[in-house]
């Protein structure tokens, strides 16, 4: 069997279909999880920098802005981490799946 015709074949699988479908989904939930927060920080920065300036208490020296930040970054990661785990079992069961039912 020639690689297009096995490349084919895995294509046109209808659990490769929905591995895609699955992760495609999943990877835009993902990625509009984080970009929307980022660019509204982004956009209150530009435009209400003093709402990011508001101290945390009265007696604090710390203002808003750094916390959110740090949730940010943290965010980015959990969100890694969260991709990783279902890459590393379901979406690698699903394509173990789709080669043993594509080659036989």
């Amino acid at each position: 069997m020639n690689h297009a015709t096995e490349s084919s074949r895995i294509r046109n699988h209808p659990r490769y279909k929905d591995l895609v479908s699955r992760q495609r989904r999943f990877v835009a939930s993902l990625t509009a999880a984080t970009l929307v927060p980022y660019f509204a920080f982004i956009l209150i920065a530009a435009f209400h920098p003093q709402l990011l300036a508001t101290k945390l208490s009265a007696n604090s020296i710390i203002n808003i802005g750094w916390p959110l930040g740090l949730v940010f970054i943290i965010g980015a990661w959990l969100f890694t981490g969260l991709y990783i785990l279902r890459a590393n079992g379901e979406f690698d069961e699903l394509t173990a799946e789709i080669r043993a039912g594509a080659i036989v």
